[in-house]
């Protein structure tokens, strides 16, 4: 007596996906050193970026404290250009900007803050939470970048990418106790 088997096999599915591997650009970086300098770039294309972004912000906020915080930001910020193009010295290059999408991305989201409070201390409360994010960003890249460098065996570079860390560092410091000492406050009570 022959047994049918009901249920047969399904053959294997092949898949309708295509490869989820990103083909690099014609420029790709292929080492460390050139990641470094690719990362350089796009962070002194950032930093260029917020030297325009900082008066806007520090602008449209009502709060002392806020403004201060910004201004003191922006004069930090134009050192940190500076010392971009020193760093990029020391390697023996031309310092040269290549376009940051996520500050880009951040800066945008700043202004759609801008245009989505009204002037006061909520809108304030948002200036501080996108000021913050490209902080956040900004140390993460600066982080990174210390350790290429130190990676690399550029001390120097290293000492100089630590000291602009350790300022982004303090101006997420000094936003988040404007924002727990005053704004916030001010603005919870708006509600």
């Amino acid at each position: 007596m022959k047994t049918t088997d009901s249920k047969k096999k399904a053959a294997p599915k092949q898949s309708t996906k295509k490869s989820t591997e990103i083909k690099p650009k014609k420029d790709a970086a292929s080492g460390l050193t050139e990641l470094f300098e690719d990362g350089l770039k796009d962070i002194y294309w950032a930093e260029k970026a917020l030297t325009k972004a900082l008066p806007l912000m520090a602008k449209n906020a009502t709060s002392a404290d806020l403004i201060e915080a910004l201004n003191s930001h922006l004069t930090e910020t134009e050192e940190h250009v500076s010392r971009l193009e020193k760093v990029f010295e020391l390697i023996g290059k031309k310092a040269s900007a290549k376009k940051c999408d996520a500050m880009e991305g951040l800066i945008e989201e700043g202004k759609g803050i801008l245009e989505e409070t009204e002037s006061g201390v909520v809108r304030d409360a948002g200036i501080i939470a996108a000021s913050q994010k490209i902080e956040h960003y900004e140390i993460a890249t600066y982080g990174t970048l210390r350790q290429f460098a130190e990676t690399l065996g550029l001390a120097e570079a290293a000492s100089i990418l630590e000291l602009t860390l350790d300022e982004e560092k303090g101006a997420d410091k000094k936003l988040t106790e404007v924002a727990v000492n005053a704004v916030n406050l001010e603005a919870a009570e708006a509600d």
